[in-house]
């Protein structure tokens, strides 16, 4: 049965835990008195699966009730109604009152004959620790190691005594009578054994868990601030937003601990003591460079202090920024204008690349899709090929970790039909919701699944702009809508001959993810939200009601 014991004052209250299968109390710590101890102590039976919570009763030395008694029983009425509707694992927990006359002295005299350099709360932990123990020396016959039936509660004004109340069988009268034969003088050697191993259990427990304590803070505050797969997920670039690049400044005779105090107050890390921890231990803290930075909330320290230590190349790097959506001729136009020739530019996108993401794209199939968005760092020297690729990389990183390839393959496409179909959702519906994009791709297989058209205008419209970019000829909808491609759903049948936009990272997670829907038919209202039907009829209404103006624009 497991028990927990409070040690309950007017600014903590110290917490300890046992087993009756051992019968050995060990501190857990405290709680502060702030307003959400309740709540606090109901998660904590929650947690450690508690069948009955011992409460320590403040009596003064002629064994009376005092003030502090009343505090603790209106605190053990609240508890007893908050545990009632919450019921921690679905228990009835029972509560029980042990006497605590001097417990907090007793608790003192421990931790100062164990040379003990105490905390705020250690004292409570420890009263609370001795609470528990008296009890499981002097009662815990009388609670079955079963979950009784039914809870004992609260005892009553009435049922205090000099010892603990019994369950509802056994009278006060009895439990105060039992109480006398049962306990045991503290000086007694059988007392002391029990004292002594619980010291032994104590010390090997705290050790543990302030090592493992240790290791799970420093893990935690070495890691980047902002996790890399949320800044991956971004439709929009925004110098705002907290996956955004910053410049950060070392000066020159700075050290370690300057620069990780402005690191801190920069939000570039977590925490300042774990990068001096980090800079110590790799032994390079005094080969920091400084220099100008361009750094991410979304770095681990280790790639921050590497470049540092390698020193800063500001002068000759740039930034480079793919968004969700854009196509592989807006990307090549782009790298024309930063100074990369066409040459060299059409060279490196006609190149075979030999790279994991690329196993399921056939060999005459351009990059189309495969170009993920994101914001890159790069070197002036760095030739078009090396951006290519790492593009690549971060598709590969977002594919491999979600298992997007076999999650494709389960619904019967390989990874290439997945980005095809991602890209089409991409220009659909990239800046709706995670729920509308899952509904689009849904509607989009279901057709596939039916061998319908898809129907999909952006196709059309990424069909013309192949043929047509300046729109010369094709000046209208209805020219759009006809024109012969294989990009063109609006005239074929089927996927069309290769993706039509590179997609983002959550857009690939909800077309390999679609929802469970029968719809069918969907269109964007001039309001911008989403209108969904299963029937032609439902979306003509929907059409007629809803998008007067969106439905007519140019394409």
């Amino acid at each position: 049965m497991k028990l927990i014991a409070l040690d309950v004052g007017e600014k903590r209250i110290g917490v300890a835990k046992a087993d009756t299968s051992v019968k050995i109390a060990v501190p857990i710590g405290m709680i502060p008195v702030d307003g959400q101890e309740v709540t606090a102590i109901v998660r904590l039976c929650n947690i450690q699966n508690t069948d009955n919570i011992i409460i320590g009763m403040p009596r003064n030395l002629q064994g009376q009730l005092t003030k502090q008694s009343d505090y603790v029983k209106n605190f053990t009425e609240s508890l007893k109604t908050s545990l009632q509707a919450a019921k921690p694992n679905g228990k009835e927990i029972g509560l029980f009152y042990q006497d605590e006359s001097l417990t907090s002295v007793q608790a003192e005299q421990n931790l100062k004959s164990r040379n003990y350099n105490k905390k705020s709360g250690d004292v409570d932990a420890e009263a609370a620790t001795i609470i528990l123990q008296d009890f499981l020396e002097n009662i815990s016959h009388r609670i079955s190691d079963q979950q009784p039936t039914e809870s004992p509660g609260a005892p009553t004004t009435e049922e205090l005594s000099a010892a603990p109340p019994a369950p509802a069988d056994i009278s006060t009268e009895q439990a105060n009578k039992e109480d006398e034969d049962i306990k045991v003088p503290i000086g007694d050697g059988h007392m002391k054994k029990h004292f002594f191993v619980r010291i032994i259990i104590i010390i090997i427990v705290v050790v543990g868990l302030t090592g493992l304590g240790a290791v799970l803070w420093y893990n935690s505050s070495v890691s980047p601030v902002v996790a890399s797969d949320q800044c991956a997920s971004l439709t929009e670039v925004d110098e705002t937003d907290p996956c955004a690049t910053a410049s950060f400044t070392v000066e020159e005779g700075s050290g370690v601990s300057v620069i990780a105090d402005s690191l801190e107050k920069a939000g570039l890390i977590r925490s300042a003591l774990a990068f001096k921890i980090y800079a110590k231990f790799s032994g390079k803290e005094n080969d920091l460079k400084h220099g100008t930075y361009s750094l991410a909330p979304s770095m681990t320290v280790e790639k921050i202090f590497s470049k540092m230590v390698e020193g800063s190349n500001e002068a000759n790097v740039f930034r480079f920024t793919v968004l969700p959506g854009e196509t592989e001729y807006a990307i090549k136009t782009r790298l024309i204008s930063i100074g990369y020739t066409p040459e060299e530019v059409n060279k490196a996108f006609s190149k075979k690349y030999d790279h994991p993401v690329l196993v399921d794209k056939p060999d005459d199939a351009s990059l189309e899709g495969y170009l993920f968005g994101e914001t890159y760092e790069f070197f002036q020297t760095d030739s078009v090929e090396t951006i290519i690729t790492r593009m690549l990389d971060e598709l590969y990183s977002v594919v491999k970790k979600n298992y997007l390839r076999e999650k494709f393959i389960g619904m019967g496409y390989d990874l290439h039909k997945g980005i095809i179909m991602a890209s089409i959702v991409q220009k659909e519906a990239g800046t709706l919701s995670e729920e509308d994009q899952k509904i689009v791709a849904q509607v989009f297989w279901s057709r596939l699944t039916d061998g319908w058209r898809l129907g999909s205008d952006v196709t059309a419209t990424y069909a013309a702009d192949q043929i047509d970019p300046g729109r010369i000829y094709l000046d209208n909808n209805a020219a759009i809508l006809d024109v012969d491609s294989c990009y063109n759903t609006r005239k074929y049948a089927g996927l069309p001959c290769g993706p039509i936009s590179n997609p983002g990272a959550q857009v690939l997670l909800s077309t390999a993810s679609p929802a469970n829907t029968s719809y069918l038919y969907f269109l964007t209202g001039d309001d911008g939200l989403m209108y969904y039907s299963t029937t032609e009829a439902e979306h003509l209404l929907n059409r007629d009601q809803h998008c007067q103006d969106l439905c007519n624009a140019q394409l």
